[in-house]
Parts: C-alpha cells; structure tokens; sequence
C-alpha cells in the first residue's frame, strides 16, 4: 500500500453523542481544522507536527470548515444556530457570524468576488427549507436565498467556470450557480447513482468527481453535465478530497470504515485502506502529502502518509 499509517493524535473527548464532520487545512499556517460537531467546537491541528493546538468553542452543531488561502479565511457551518462563521487563520477569537438558512452543511467560496456560499440541508417537514444562502462577505451580509428542490450535501467553486456546484441528494442532481448572477440556479445534471454526497474538482480536466450515497463514484463533466465514468466503492460515502498532482482521490466510507483511494486518470480504485468504523471524514494536506481521518469512536485522527 502506498497510503501508510503514520500514527494517531489524541483529539478532545465527546461531550455527547456523535462525532467529527468536515475538515479543511490552511497550508500557509499548517493549521488544520475539523468541525467536532458533538462538542460544538472546531478543533486545530498543527500538521507540521500533528499535534492538537486548540479548539473554537461556540459552534453549535458545527457541521464543517471551508478554508481560502486566496483570502486567508476560515468558513464553519453552524448547524445547530443556522449561522455561518468567518475568521482568519491565528485570529479566531476575531471571529463574526452571518445568518444564513435552516441547517447549513456545504460551503464553497468564490476568492475573487468575495461571494460565500452554504448550501442549507433544511427540514423535510418544512416546506421550501431546502436552499442555498448566498453572502457577501465584504459586506458581512446575506444577498440572496436560492431554493433548491431537494437536501443539500457538499458544494464546490470552479473558478475556472466561475460556477458553484452543489450536490442534490434526491433527486439525484448537482446544480450550479453562476458566480456572475448568484440569485438562482443556472445548470442542472443530473446524477446516474442514488444520492450525491461528497463533491470535489477535477481542474485539469474539467470534471466534477461526486461520491453517491449508493456506493459509486461518478466522474461528470462541469460544462456539460455528461457522465463520463464510474467507480464501485466499498459503501456509502461522504467526505472526499483530490490530490490533483497525484490523480489520487481518497473517499472516507464509514461503513465499514476505510478510505478508498481511487486512481482519477484510470477510473480504478487502488486500494482500500482500514480507518475505523464510523470514520467518515478525512482531510488532504496536499503540502506534505498526508490525509488524516477523523476517529469518532476514539476521538482521535489517523495519519497517513502517501508515499506515491
């Protein structure tokens, strides 16, 4: 195997039932942070030296973190106030909130406008809480509130096609929202596979990699919304993330509890790695070429190192 554990860092214990949620890292300052949803906190990680620095209390229900490094900005999702968090990297206690709609989970950011998006998982029981919230960030303000037609999942920006995309869990679709005009949809694809989960971006080759819940990965392609190609995976997926210079995706399933590692150029998945059951999440350093899975059963995060 090429992905090879490193070891393990001790992060805090739960302060009730759940777990870990998305992840991201800010390469310039290496620090890492982890949405610890159970504890309404977001947890710091340095990974220059895999140790825990901190953690951001405050939270509620924190459901992920998104990171510009064009900005130097930190995003959190906070799902139990229906808020979204901004700070900058070794300033959090400078941190604002935004409100945005009911439950917000994905975030993607558009660095060259200023123009944040959460895509809100809403409430089946409620008419029309499906939506994406749109926020200028330089303004520190809500703009515009997007219904979508089912629940939100992950989102991404493609700068290149100045498009968001957000994942559809049912009806199985990603729409898209341009940059340029984000008050509606503008594209929607859709998905050959039951509920679209994790999201992430080809740019070398303009595709859309998107995880379903029925245990494939698809490849689509961004302008045109053509599927081009699927991998079985080992079950139900969530997070994912690309290492673009490898062509290596790796796809955290927490049932069984492993990391898949699929080869983007073959469409082959090349190996299958043990994580932990429940372990669903996972983050890329791309700087040094680590992913760290998130442990929710022994509150801890498992590093690898690929050695490609």
């Amino acid at each position: 195997m090429r992905l090879r554990l490193l070891g393990h860092i001790e992060l805090p214990p739960h302060q009730s039932n759940g777990g870990f949620d998305h992840a991201d890292i800010h390469s310039p300052t290496d620090r890492l942070y982890v949405a610890h949803t159970c504890n309404d906190s977001v947890d710091v990680i340095n990974c220059a030296h895999d140790r825990y620095l901190e953690s951001i209390a405050g939270l509620t229900a924190v459901a992920g973190a998104l990171v510009s490094e064009a900005c130097g900005l930190v995003f959190t999702s906070n799902r139990g106030e229906d808020t979204v968090s901004i700070f900058s990297p070794c300033a959090e206690q400078n941190a604002f909130k935004i409100a945005v709609g009911m439950k917000p989970n994905g975030l993607a950011f558009d660095s060259a406008r200023g123009i944040l998006i959460a895509a809100n998982v809403g409430d089946p029981i409620i008419p029309d809480s499906h939506s994406v919230s749109v926020v200028d960030v330089r303004r520190r303000e809500r703009i515009a509130e997007i219904k979508v037609p089912g629940r939100t999942r992950w989102a991404i920006y493609d700068a290149a096609k100045q498009m968001f995309f957000v994942n559809i869990a049912s009806p199985a679709r990603i729409i898209g929202i341009e940059a340029t005009d984000p008050t509606r949809i503008s594209q929607t694809y859709d998905i050959p596979a039951t509920g679209p989960h994790g999201l992430d971006l080809d740019p070398a080759k303009g595709r859309l990699l998107c995880a379903c819940d029925a245990g494939v990965l698809v490849a689509v392609d961004a302008a045109t919304g053509r599927a081009l190609g699927n991998v079985p995976l080992s079950g139900s997926p969530d997070v994912i993330f690309l290492h673009p210079e490898y062509e290596r995706l790796y796809v955290a399933i927490g049932d069984p509890g492993v990391i898949d590692v699929i080869n983007i150029r073959t469409m082959r998945r090349e190996e299958v790695v043990p994580t932990e059951p429940g372990a669903h999440t996972l983050a890329l350093d791309r700087k040094r070429s680590k992913v760290y899975a998130f442990l929710p059963r022994t509150h801890r995060a498992a590093v690898f190192l690929d050695s490609a």
